[in-house]
């Protein structure tokens, strides 16, 4: 599994980590068993938050007994991100999740209370040792340089955005910004929202192909195709072990320079649009 920096001063974690986002509405087995099986083969990123409903006590019971062998990223919804509400969403955290700490905390989008006092929460979990770091979720360039000048260089450990190849958007702003500050770019929803290509499609003909060339599949390319920057890691969600497994195994692949020029001409990023594209 490729690894990549998480932030200017976090630790190197795996460049295909886990999603949780609905791991709760189905069998709770065989959710904690996917995320088991995607722990042992290396996606130790598992990212969570405080609005996926159940999806904190899921994580809680896949990585009992193995908490310092996953890199665990939970968030705040922005309603809660005063400062005391902040500190307090964090604690609730923290018990669903049967851990003492976050590695990293995220405010899951821009919300009405200043940036100032969820920073100040922020800083505050940090030195009583509750997080490692924190960043940003849904946050464009004009948010992010709010935060920074609220925060300082250094302290925004990664900006979590929306990120497939149908859904290019972030490539305009977001990556060159957070490339030039050293803030990780996760990318949520990274196979779309049931809205992956169709191998009958034009596009999903040029994914079939080099998904074939290498013996993968069109996932795995796709996971290949968003991770190719060295500032990008993607959370892709897994129903089953062997859907763990599938994306696992992207966190290997090595896509050749003309396969990524094919794959950005079949989906094209498209012009720059106002507002940043979320779910």
């Amino acid at each position: 599994m490729r690894q990549q920096k998480f932030g200017t001063n976090g630790p190197e974690v795996p460049v295909i980590g886990q999603g949780t986002w609905y791991i709760d509405r189905g069998g709770r087995k065989g959710a904690v068993a996917a995320l088991r099986r995607g722990i042992d083969l290396g996606m130790t990123h598992i990212d969570t938050a405080e609005m996926y409903g159940d999806a904190e006590l899921v994580v809680a019971e896949a990585i009992a007994g193995r908490r310092d062998d996953v890199f665990l990223v939970s968030k705040v919804l922005p309603s809660n991100a005063s400062r005391r509400g902040t500190i307090t969403a964090c604690e609730r955290s923290l018990a669903r999740l049967k851990t003492d700490r976050l590695d990293c905390y995220l405010l899951h989008w821009r919300g009405s209370y200043p940036l100032s006092e969820t920073v100040a929460a922020f800083e505050q979990l940090v030195s009583a040792g509750k997080i490692r770091s924190w960043g940003v979720s849904n946050f464009d360039v004009g948010d992010l340089d709010e935060m920074l000048a609220a925060a300082g260089q250094g302290r925004i450990a990664c900006n979590q955005v929306l990120y497939h190849l149908k859904q290019r958007a972030i490539e305009h702003a977001v990556i060159p910004w957070c490339e030039q500050h050293g803030v990780a770019v996760v990318a949520y929803s990274p196979f779309g929202h049931d809205d992956f290509p169709s191998a009958r499609s034009k596009a999903g003909e040029v994914l079939q192909a080099i998904a074939q060339a290498h013996g993968a599949s069109p996932r795995q390319v796709a996971l290949g195709f968003l991770t190719r920057e060295p500032q990008v890691l993607a959370i892709p969600k897994a129903s089953s072990e062997q859907h763990a497994a599938d994306n696992a195994a992207a966190g290997t692949l090595k896509l050749g320079s003309d396969e990524i020029a094919a794959l950005d001409l079949a989906f094209p990023r498209g012009s720059r649009t106002r507002g940043l594209p979320m779910l």
